[in-house]
């Protein structure tokens, strides 16, 4: 018995398979949404004291730290009271602004403020934001 060959010509796709391109896009959405949630600003989160009588400092000084766990950090990195009074002291410089949290201890602020006054620097600046 002799069988007939059927030869079926494709003549082209008679649909497109969007299957894959979905789930490529679908990777690519996750994997952006998980690498921008990772970016984090560096700095150090401090809450400022309000005033009333605040006014904006446009100049450059060297600039002092407190964190609410009283971590003192010069130029963004912690260091001791003994450590930023050297650096103070090696420094010789004219005007310094501190940053300190509003929960700080006064007595981290004032052993800063005493450092400043000490090595004769004249110049102190409290960071705080403006209260209407």
């Amino acid at each position: 018995m002799r069988f007939k060959k059927r030869v079926k010509v494709e003549a082209g796709l008679r649909q497109i398979d969007i299957a894959p391109l979905i789930d490529i896009i679908f990777l690519l959405l996750i994997f952006f949404m998980l690498t921008s949630s990772f970016i984090v600003m560096p700095g150090i989160n401090v809450k400022l004291p309000k005033a009333i009588t605040s006014e904006e400092v446009n100049t450059q000084t060297l600039t002092i730290v407190i964190s609410s766990e009283d971590i003192v950090y010069l130029e963004g990195k912690p260091m001791t009271i003994k450590e930023v009074e050297q650096s103070v002291k090696k420094e010789k410089i004219d005007s310094i602004f501190i940053r300190a949290d509003r929960d700080a201890s006064l007595g981290a602020v004032v052993a800063i403020w005493d450092i400043c006054k000490k090595e004769g620097i004249d110049k102190i600046g409290i960071a705080t934001t403006y209260h209407d």
